[in-house]
């Protein structure tokens, strides 16, 4: 995922996170001046679902504007396919049998 906040902010004419973070305090999110900078000048690691609902509320956007896919990331860390995998069949799952467990049922 890609964090687009810059760029969606910038759209609505807003060039300053302090412009932002004044904004967003008047609709009840209070973000403190380095977690602003963390938002505005990177990818936040974690989000509150209710502080991106505000945020969206702000900039009147949805949060698919603010968190672009990257399929090709996504593609790019896959480990490559094992050779049965690859070949199209699916391999089986063995159950691991030890102290305490029995066959699963069938």
């Amino acid at each position: 995922m890609r964090w687009n906040l810059r760029m969606v902010a910038a759209e609505r004419g807003i060039w300053k996170s302090t412009e932002l973070r004044r904004q967003l305090a008047d609709a009840g999110l209070e973000i403190s001046a380095g977690k602003m900078s963390g938002l505005w000048t990177g990818t936040p690691t974690t989000i509150r679902l209710e502080d991106l609902d505000i945020i969206c509320s702000v900039l009147n956007c949805s949060p698919t504007e603010l968190l672009i896919r990257e399929p090709e990331k996504v593609a790019a860390a896959r480990p490559p396919k094992a050779h049965a995998a690859a070949a199209g069949s699916v391999p089986s799952v063995v159950p691991r049998l030890g102290r305490n467990r029995s066959k699963p049922p069938a």
